[in-house]
């Protein structure tokens, strides 16, 4: 984990960015006796899916009603 000052972060804004996307390490930022940690989580948003109705070809009920209990293996 790097610290540098906010004066260093503002002339290498996108810099710090884009090796804190790339690598996932954390960089903190210090100022005035206080940190502050800048890292990089993926995005998780089921709205930004596409629906792919052609996949499921059947009634959906019927696969969630299927009896998989001689199939499974503990």
């Amino acid at each position: 984990m790097s610290t540098i000052t906010p004066s260093w972060l503002r002339a290498n804004l996108y810099k710090v960015l884009d090796q804190v996307i790339e690598t996932g390490e954390v960089v903190e930022i210090s100022r005035r006796g206080r940190v502050i940690r800048l890292s990089a989580e993926p995005i998780r948003d089921l709205r930004v899916l596409e629906p792919h109705p052609e996949y499921l070809v059947g009634d959906p009920d019927e696969i969630a009603e299927i009896d998989w209990s001689d199939e499974w293996q503990p």
